[in-house]
């Protein structure tokens, strides 16, 4: 078996790894990377593998561990004869994505992803694990062949609502692992040592927060943090409080298929449409998808009369809505993403807009990433001959945590011994 690490060896996203054995090759991820410029034509960010361009016999598939873009982003423009190896429930969340955002896809060709139930694809067989992750429906992956084993972790962590299958890989690994792939997202961010919060532990500062504020709270987080939007959620109910969300996050809690994590037609939460939306809807002819929620609209008007009641998942797109309606007297934020996306310039408007509209924010946020002793917990549990650093800009830090690491450059062909 050999492989090459496209994209991943010193960067985190844009995630592609090729494999091969007997002639005959599947692809692990084919990411956008985080960085790649909105100017340019996404299909230029393709890596070099053969059958990525035109249609090749020895590419027998492509594999999405996730559905975040910096993994799946670029898998739209391969060739649709290609099967997509992906979790059912992600390729639903996706697939529901592409009704509102140019970041969903839909695949022709898919093969789908049960946890611990091996597919066997030419002589690769592939062996997922649900894990824990700020995604839905993430894996880590197995892949034998020729008599090696390579695990690829995918990205994980330890501290979500499905915490436990993390404890369950540390007790029940799998075993003779010679090649392990592994993500290293959090090093180099902060204490070696720290510890992340758990998503319970975040709800009691959402509870004050929300508790504290007179007006409307808004919530920013991505619609597709499902944890997420459960924490919130749970902290609405603490406060009393009914939980907004848009047409788009309704339907992708739909897609999940999970009829127990909060859904658009429950009697607590309502659903709000942008201008944007309700452009979409018309456009596309999308009446049957909002119309599932009639019972559950709230409209302009009654946004700002129920606007002290009221939790809104938010989005900086959401702001002149807002402004239009005159619900922000006394309003607050709560930020809910990576802290360093406040950092790039294009969200300097936004920021203004906060100032302007006097909205004060408080960062309540927790990694969808495992922290280094969660990760050191993993690759021993695994007990790999050799540990391959990826996901990561610090890559060059990881023998100060790991042993066996073996680092490897984008582009390179290496053999699994």
């Amino acid at each position: 078996m050999k492989v090459c690490i496209h994209r991943g060896t010193q960067e985190i996203g844009g995630t592609c790894i090729e494999i091969e054995s007997a002639g005959q090759r599947i692809v692990l991820d084919v990411g956008l990377p985080l960085n790649a410029d909105r100017d340019v034509d996404a299909r230029s960010f393709l890596p070099d593998v053969k059958g990525f361009a035109n249609p090749d016999d020895s590419l027998l598939a492509a594999l999405i561990s996730h559905p975040h873009q910096d993994h799946f982003g670029l898998a739209q423009f391969l060739p649709p004869q290609i099967p997509v190896i992906i979790g059912e429930a992600a390729h639903n969340i996706l697939r529901s994505a592409t009704f509102f955002t140019p970041s969903g896809a839909d695949f022709k060709r898919t093969i789908y992803l049960q946890d611990q139930e091996t597919i066997e694809i030419g002589p690769f067989e592939i062996t997922p694990y649900l894990v824990d992750h700020s995604a839905y429906d993430a894996y880590s992956i197995l892949i034998s062949a020729n008599g090696k084993r390579l695990f690829y972790s995918g990205d994980f962590r330890a501290h979500g609502r499905k915490a436990k299958l993390f404890q369950n890989m540390i007790n029940n690994p799998p075993k003779d692992i010679d090649v392990l792939l592994m993500e290293g997202t959090t090093i180099g961010r902060g204490n070696p040592e720290d510890k992340f919060q758990t998503e319970d532990e975040l709800i009691p500062e959402f509870v004050e927060y929300f508790d504290s504020t007179q007006g409307l709270c808004l919530a920013w987080c991505s619609g597709q943090n499902i944890d997420r939007l459960v924490t919130i959620y749970k902290a609405c109910k603490a406060v009393n409080r009914q939980f907004i969300i848009d047409l788009y996050t309704a339907e992708i809690l739909r897609a999940t298929g999970n009829p127990s994590l909060p859904q658009g037609h429950w009697k607590d939460i309502r659903v709000f449409l942008p201008k944007s939306q309700k452009y979409q809807v018309i456009e596309q002819k999308l009446f049957d998808i909002s119309n599932q929620y009639r019972n559950n609209r709230i409209y302009p008007e009654n946004l700002s009369r129920e606007a002290s009641n009221s939790v809104m998942l938010f989005r900086p797109s959401m702001s002149k809505d807002l402004e239009a309606i005159g619900c922000l007297d006394g309003a607050s934020l709560t930020y809910s993403i990576w802290e360093g996306y406040l950092e790039m310039d294009q969200q300097k408007p936004f920021l203004d807009w906060l100032e302007s509209n006097q909205i004060l924010m408080k960062k309540i946020h927790t990694s969808g990433h495992a922290s280094i002793s969660d990760l050191k917990d993993f690759s021993n549990a695994l007990n790999p001959k050799k540990l391959i650093p990826i996901h990561s800009f610090e890559t060059d830090q990881f023998p100060d945590f790991f042993k066996n690491v073996e680092l490897k450059e984008d582009g390179k062909w290496w053999e699994v011994e």
